[in-house]
C-alpha cells in the first residue's frame, strides 16, 4: 500500500535518458502547450499508454468470444468518446491504438481555456487556472492539466468572481487584440498557402520565342524527295 505521504508515480519516464530526436520533440511539445515540465508531458503519454494497452488486451480476449471483454471494450470507447479523444460513433479498438500524444494535450484544460480565447497563450491560460479565474460552471478548477469533457467543453467560462471577468479590465482589451492578430496570422497563412498551389508562368526571353516560333513554322509533314 505504501505512506500516504509518498504517494507512487503516476508517470513512466523515458527508458533511456539520451535521445535527442526525443529530447527535441518533448521541448517542442512542452513550449507549445504551455507545460510546467516534462512530466506534464510523460503523465499524457503514460495515459495514452494505458488506454493502449488495455485496447491490446481486450481484443485479444474478444478473439476468444468473452462476454466480460465485449462490455469493457463499449466502456473503453466510451470513455475515449467522452473525453473528446474519439468520435461518439463509429469507432473501434483500433482507433485507440492510433491515438497520438497531441490528442490528450488538446484535451487538458489549459489548452481549451486558451482555444475558446479566455487567455491570450498558453502561458496566461495556465496562470488564470491556478489563480482561480476559471471555472466549470460554478465549480472552480485550479489544475491546468484536468481533462475537459465533450460537456463540460461548453460551460469553462470566467469565474464571474474574478477581476478579470469585468469587461473593463485591461485584459480584456489586451485579448481581444490578441485574438485581432491571431486570426490575422491565420488568414495570412491560409493566403500564403493558396498563393503556394498556384502555378506561375516564368518569363520567356524573346530568342526562345522566336526559336520556338521558327519550330512552329516548319511543316509537319516534309515533301519527299523524288528519286531518279
Amino acid at each position: 500500500m505504501g505512506d500516504p505521504k509518498f504517494p507512487r508515480r503516476s508517470f513512466d519516464t523515458p527508458s533511456h535518458p539520451w535521445q535527442g530526436e526525443r529530447i527535441k520533440e518533448e521541448a517542442l511539445l512542452v513550449k507549445q502547450y504551455g507545460l510546467k515540465s516534462k512530466k506534464e508531458l510523460w503523465k499524457a503519454k503514460t495515459i495514452l499508454r494505458n488506454l493502449r494497452k488495455q485496447s491490446r488486451d481486450l481484443q485479444a480476449r474478444l478473439r476468444t468470444g468473452e462476454h466480460q471483454a465485449k462490455m469493457e471494450t463499449e466502456n473503453l470507447l466510451h470513455k475515449c468518446a467522452r473525453i473528446g479523444l474519439l468520435p461518439m460513433e463509429g469507432t473501434r479498438l483500433d482507433d485507440v491504438l492510433g491515438l497520438s500524444d497531441i490528442a490528450l494535450l488538446e484535451r487538458r484544460l489549459q489548452t481549451v481555456v486558451y482555444n475558446k480565447g479566455l487567455a491570450s497563450t498558453v502561458g496566461q491560460a495556465r496562470q488564470f487556472i491556478v489563480h482561480g479565474h476559471v471555472c466549470i460552471d460554478d465549480q472552480k478548477v485550479t489544475i491546468p492539466g484536468y481533462i475537459v469533457t465533450r460537456e463540460d467543453e461548453e460551460r469553462i467560462v470566467l469565474n464571474p468572481r474574478s477581476p478579470i471577468a469585468d469587461e473593463l479590465h485591461p485584459l480584456k482589451q489586451a485579448q481581444k487584440e490578441a485574438a485581432a492578430m491571431r486570426a490575422r496570422h491565420e488568414e495570412a497563412a491560409e493566403m500564403k498557402k493558396d498563393l503556394g498551389k498556384k502555378k506561375f508562368v516564368k518569363h520567356v526571353p524573346k530568342d526562345v520565342e522566336a526559336a520556338v516560333q521558327d519550330v512552329e513554322d516548319v511543316p509537319a509533314e516534309l515533301p519527299t524527295e523524288e528519286v531518279n
